[in-house]
């Protein structure tokens, strides 16, 4: 019974826009177990992305309403769903793997969590998904577009910074777990950050601590410094920032194995090189996370196929022969609105999700809702 429930919450969770595909190995089985208890899988499985009160997951569950609010609670936190407490009363909603409980699992790590997860990663990255719809892009480094370059607020990590007024940071999961395995590189750990309700959420959760808006421009200022690419969530309006290196980063590292990783990465911006000016230092070859430049006899050569426009290369370049240039307009990646706009991207990008699931999943939350509202008011009126 225990392994048909987790198979079952398997299948949900691939479901999820960003999917949870299954392997020859079962390591994703292994994973489950490891962060659900099936009595928290039971409930795992009557939840999606849209929040709902534990009255409405107790009806879908058949679960008396207190048994059902106290897994839920639970499992916030466990950091293994997500949980909104800006109304009446909690709200509760599923969360993906990537993005969402294993990064939740930060602070938590142990070598036989980190061995199933990185035999799973291979699996779990997508890379025709993720061409479609990404689920991060990259931003430059501020000081690398010229002020002669037109770019959108969204494409410049402090004008998203304007835009929001509460602010958190959190310890890089991806850095963290090769630390624990004796791995990685010595980079900032703790440049995790997280905006508006997710930071809310963050600090909740007890992943991460409530922070400044001058904290948040020192730590992207320490990003350029050590050489990490910023990479928010992919929607205009950006929900958190991830600062990544290519040694350690899930996302990075996977991109880096593929011999175009610039057609998998969302970016407005490429590398431009002056050959002429060069001296050859090899300073941006030693920055650069994509192995997109290296020096060949006294000059830096790009490989624009494996270019991300991060801009780490320009910030550092004595001679100021590097700079970032806008891609041609057929290049130009579409950036979501917000975070459901990007799901629904994704989710149709993985033939999981057409407009008449949208709607039906809609209704279905609407009517649990109703009829839970009915149940309670029935037995309050009792």
């Amino acid at each position: 019974m225990s392994a048909d429930l987790y198979e079952r919450l398997a299948r949900h969770l691939d479901d999820l826009p960003a999917g949870f595909p299954r392997t020859e190995s079962g390591v994703e089985l292994r994973l489950l177990r490891r962060l659900f208890t099936p009595e928290q899988a039971e409930v795992a499985l009557h939840l999606t992305l849209i929040p709902e009160e534990a009255r409405v997951v107790a009806r879908r569950a058949r679960l008396p309403v207190e048994e059902a609010a106290r897994r839920l609670e639970e499992m916030e936190r466990k950091r293994i769903i997500a949980g909104e407490h800006d109304g009446p009363a909690p709200r509760y909603q599923a969360m993906q793997c990537v993005i969402g409980f294993w990064e939740g699992q930060v602070d938590r790590l142990d070598p036989e969590l980190i061995r199933d997860f990185e035999e799973y990663l291979p699996s779990l990255f997508d890379a025709e998904s993720w061409r479609k719809a990404p689920q991060l892009r990259t931003i430059p480094i501020g000081v690398s577009i010229s002020p002669r370059i037109e770019a959108m607020p969204y494409e410049r990590a402090e004008a998203i910074v304007g835009t929001h007024d509460t602010f958190a940071v959190a310890n890089c999961i991806c850095r963290q777990e090769l630390h624990v395995m004796g791995e990685g590189c010595d980079r900032p750990l703790e440049t995790c950050l997280a905006f508006g309700k997710i930071a809310d959420h963050v600090v909740r959760a007890g992943r991460g601590r409530f922070i400044t808006r001058d904290e948040v421009l020192q730590i992207l200022r320490k990003a350029d410094e050590t050489g990490l690419v910023l990479q928010p969530s992919n929607a205009k309006d950006a929900l958190f920032m991830c600062a990544c290196c290519g040694c350690c980063c899930g996302v990075l590292r996977s991109v880096k194995r593929y011999p175009r990783p610039a057609s998998l990465m969302s970016s407005a911006f490429i590398a431009a090189l002056d050959a002429e000016t060069c001296e050859g230092c090899g300073t941006c070859e030693s920055r650069c996370q994509m192995a997109a430049i290296h020096v060949d006899d006294g000059r830096a050569v790009l490989e624009l196929d494996r270019c991300i426009g991060c801009g780490l290369c320009v910030t550092t370049c004595s001679s100021e022969s590097l700079s970032l240039a806008r891609k041609p307009a057929a290049g130009q990646p579409q950036v979501p609105k917000d975070l459901i706009d990007n799901y629904i991207r994704l989710a149709q990008a993985r033939d999981r999700l057409g407009t008449r699931e949208l709607i039906g999943m809609q209704v279905r939350s609407k009517w649990d809702r109703l009829a839970a509202f009915r149940v309670s008011s029935f037995k309050f009126r009792a």
